[in-house]
């Protein structure tokens, strides 16, 4: 049944969200952009490899029709810091000309990457472009981004599970967790 916390638990040296508390979450999310969306079809973007967890999720809990696709930016590479040099690793399959664009990410951390990724798809011409997201670190902001689906703001702290890795690992856990220093040290 995946990797829960109590099995990591000697990684973490805290535990910030756990599944229940997500799942409800992003039940609430999607109620919200049911409403917005009424009556629309929105494109949802995923951003690999994090969002995985919350695109499933939030698209399981919608209730109207969507359509989805993916890009995978890089700023980390097997860091714990963000580069800040965003490169577009993988493209969108769907033009996005007048469409109701739904950006889903798992984190937004400095905003630097999502940023460029939101002045990237404005130049396609969408009818709309939103954000929703699992997590913002308000404390590590760079760059003003509008989130406006948001699940939880999230202390400054290198987190991991629920999408959110380091290197390559913890993207399974069903929660939220922070990293204990010792492990990426």
């Amino acid at each position: 049944m995946g990797v829960n916390l109590d099995d990591v638990r000697g990684d973490l040296s805290a535990v910030l969200f756990t599944e229940s508390q997500i799942e409800a979450r992003i039940a609430e999310l999607a109620a919200e952009i049911d409403r917005d969306y009424a009556g629309r079809l929105p494109l949802l973007v995923g951003i690999l490899n994090g969002a995985v967890m919350v695109m499933a999720d939030l698209s399981r809990a919608l209730t109207i029709h969507c359509e989805m696709d993916w890009m995978a930016i890089s700023s980390y590479g097997s860091g714990v810091a963000s580069s800040g040099v965003v490169r577009i690793l993988k493209d969108m399959n769907t033009s996005i000309v007048g469409r109701d664009v739904l950006i889903v990410e798992d984190i937004v951390d400095t905003g630097l990457t999502l940023s460029y990724l939101i002045d990237n798809l404005k130049s396609r011409n969408p009818a709309s472009i939103e954000v929703c997201a699992g997590f913002r670190k308000p404390e590590a902001l760079r760059s003003h981004v509008d989130v406006k689906y948001l699940g939880f703001e999230i202390p400054g702290d290198f987190v991991v599970g629920y999408g959110l890795d380091y290197a390559g690992r913890y993207r399974n856990l069903r929660g939220l967790g922070i990293l204990a220093p010792a492990v990426y040290s």
